[in-house]
């Protein structure tokens, strides 16, 4: 069987308790009431309530400080306060405490059966934001591939740059070579012009081949790197 929630109403006019209980009593809630502020302190320290509803003015403690009490003591507890003249202060701070709405003078069975409903609503819990996933160890060496490249480009383009004029040059020279071989003086001629065409460019390809291993050797130490980090991300 379901268990009863339990409803303090705090009014010094009794026809209003009176209210509540012919309103809830069919519908699930067992409504207990109290005349003064003091007499509801005294109830709420000694049991758990559902939901309060309390009279905004009252001899003695108000409905503003009782529900001032409950906020503060037990926040998880909805408070609604009922009022037949509240100004914009009161209401003011009864919305500082924390109540859980308002109810005008004079109640309808509709408007305590609403408010009750209203109150007792279980919260929307907040959904939690789907977890960051964490970056792929591939993307790291991705990243360190990049900066291999980054370093190496320019001096790939300046390698490019310089030997092109002595790639163009051994080409002419080998297009020279086959026509003068037609003829045997020419022939003459061009293995002279081979053997001296060699004799000076080879310090030149030396001379190549000694600026630019330097570049070559640090590439391929980064391309090793890049080819290790990636190896550790797939594992």
């Amino acid at each position: 069987m379901t268990a009863l929630r339990k409803v303090l109403v705090v009014d010094d006019d009794p026809v209003v308790g009176k209210s509540f209980d012919r309103v809830l009593s069919n519908k699930g809630y067992a409504v207990i009431t109290a005349k003064d502020g003091e007499e509801a302190l005294r109830k709420l320290a000694t049991e758990d309530y559902d939901v309060v509803y309390a009279d905004i003015k009252m001899p003695g403690i108000s409905g503003l400080e009782v529900a001032e009490r409950v906020k503060a003591e037990r926040p998880w507890t909805p408070v609604v306060i009922v009022t037949g003249y509240g100004t914009e202060e009161s209401e003011r701070r009864a919305k500082a405490a924390g109540v859980a709405g308002f109810l005008h003078k004079p109640l309808s069975p509709e408007m305590i059966e609403d408010s009750a409903a209203t109150a007792l609503a279980p919260t929307a819990v907040p959904v939690a934001a789907p977890p960051i996933a964490p970056e792929l160890p591939a993307s790291k060496g991705h990243t360190l591939k990049n900066i291999a490249l980054f370093f190496a480009g320019p001096f790939i383009g300046l390698a490019y740059v310089m030997l092109f004029p002595f790639v163009g040059l051994g080409m002419l020279a080998w297009l020279a070579f086959r026509a003068a071989r037609r003829n045997a003086t020419m022939h003459k001629i061009g293995v002279i012009a081979k053997h001296i065409g060699m004799a000076v460019a080879g310090p030149l390809i030396g001379l190549a081949f000694f600026v630019f291993f330097p570049f070559i050797g640090i590439a391929m130490l980064a391309w090793a790197a890049v080819r290790a980090a990636l190896g550790a991300g797939r594992e």
